[in-house]
């Protein structure tokens, strides 16, 4: 699902995942010899540090495939219409636009271990609004919560780990946080087909807590610390996470320089990302992240077992093969984001969601006209694995990736914002859309996320 990129090494989500108003700053190459003391120093810290952060890329995934396996059951129990559970399934999006507008602030003022200690409390209460509903409002309550906090925690928590990492080891931690969404989703998806929905929350509520314990034992970013103007402990910070032994003496100085560099910059302006030496850049990400939204991610992530159940494949099996196959295909494309090139996953990408787009399609023509119905949901499930599987190695993550390179470092913040704003209207869009397309016409609906890939591959030929 897609995810939300807030550096040029952080690569994350599916859902858009948005970063939160923002995008993480681009830090500062360190020579070699400030390398070569960090990697003498203790790197337990940083590893801590990164493991107690991704919890929180955990929760995000959680919450975004929460809706897939759990549809039915609310549906059944709760005497949910289609339209009520559509509300439910897209209310998530509009808590994330406020979530990822107001991170970026939230972070800069109150700093990264506060902003992460405030979204894991928000989602704990969200999920116990799911858990204890009686009905639609406790729903659309507790979701619109979970929403809050993604999109509060797809922005900090890329940017506390690029901030405590060492250089030489920041695209590898970073690509944990893509990896821990991807497992949030599938253990939700995997759990929810073996469990009810009401106890599902618990997949949801256990990252949290541990998020809000693990942050006890962390220090907060020295680059948060260093920029609040709090010296003591931004030096005792850096010292903690470069190990006891290490020189920090080089880095501190560094940071420091960064920033004031920093600020020298004028604030920029909403008017200024049409400038004629950014408007491409913003042509750029606001394309890639509509057709990454409209080409249907949302629909197949949120309703991915009624979309089985409806081409007669049982909806449990399918949502368990889904995240099944997130994983592994999630490490690949992080694998290749940097051997192959961003075009070409693109390409490569958006012909395999075409191509699983159309099948799904071709499943359900073939059972509205009743021919070779025995194909059907062979087809539908061959479709979707596709879909999911191209998804992930290139679509997913690759246009957050190019939206943190594009943009100059003085717009990087309001461009960022811009972009994350368009994926999550697209994510609203068609989250809440899908149910409606899918009574309408089953197979045009798949057919239209098809047509809207073919043209997303025609332009990434062009450009």
């Amino acid at each position: 699902m897609g995810k939300p990129r807030a550096s040029g090494d952080v690569r994350t989500g599916a859902l858009a995942s948005g970063s939160g108003g923002a995008t993480a700053p681009l830090l500062p190459r360190n020579d070699r010899k400030a390398d070569a003391k960090v990697q003498g120093g203790s790197l337990f810290m940083v590893l801590l540090s990164t493991a107690v952060a991704v919890c929180g890329a955990f929760e995000f995934g959680t919450c975004v495939g929460y809706s897939a396996p759990t549809q039915s059951g609310i549906e059944r129990e709760l005497g949910l219409s289609m339209a009520e559970f559509a509300i439910f399934g897209s209310v998530l999006t509009i808590g994330a636009m406020i979530g990822a507008v107001t991170s970026g602030r939230l972070a800069d003022s109150l700093g990264r271990k506060m902003t992460m200690r405030i979204a894991a409390i928000i989602c704990v209460f969200g999920w116990l609004s799911i858990h204890f509903a009686k009905g639609a409002t406790m729903l659309y309550f507790g979701r619109t919560l979970l929403g809050f906090c993604t999109g509060v925690l797809s922005y900090v928590v890329p940017v506390f780990i690029a901030e405590i990492a060492p250089k030489d080891l920041r695209g590898g931690l970073a690509t944990s946080n893509q990896l821990l969404i991807v497992c949030g989703s599938s253990t939700t998806y995997i759990t929810g087909a073996l469990v009810t929905w009401r106890n599902l929350v618990l997949v949801g509520i256990v990252p949290s807590v541990l998020l809000l314990v693990g942050l006890l034992f962390i220090p907060e970013s020295p680059r948060w610390l260093a920029q609040a103007g709090r010296e003591e402990e931004f030096h005792a910070s850096l010292q903690r996470l470069r190990g006891e032994n290490a020189d920090i003496s080089e880095e501190a100085i560094e940071i420091k320089e960064y920033i004031e560099s920093l600020q020298s910059f004028p604030r920029a302006r909403i008017q200024d990302l049409f400038l004629s030496r950014n408007i491409y850049a913003v042509i750029v990400g606001v394309g890639l992240m509509i057709f990454q939204q409209l080409g249907g991610i949302n629909g197949v992530g949120f309703y991915a077992s009624f979309i089985f159940s409806s081409a007669g494949f049982s909806g449990k099996l399918g949502t368990i093969l889904i995240g099944i196959v997130q994983i592994p295909i999630t490490l690949l494309g992080a694998f290749l984001m940097d051997r192959s090139g961003r075009r070409v996953l693109l390409m490569v990408s958006a012909s395999g969601t075409f191509l699983g787009c159309f099948l799904a399609g071709i499943s359900f023509y073939l059972k509205a006209h009743g021919l070779f119905l025995e194909w059907v949901p062979a087809l539908a499930l061959s479709g979707i694995l596709v879909y999911i599987g191209a998804y992930s190695i290139g679509m997913g993550p690759v246009p957050w990736v190019i939206m943190s390179e594009i943009f100059a470092i003085n717009i990087k913040a309001i461009g960022g914002s811009l972009v994350t704003l368009i994926s999550w209207l697209g994510s609203f869009a068609v989250s809440y859309s899908f149910n409606f397309l899918m009574d309408w016409s089953s197979a045009g609906g798949r057919s239209s996320c098809s047509l809207r890939r073919a043209w997303s591959l025609y332009c990434s030929w062009q450009g």
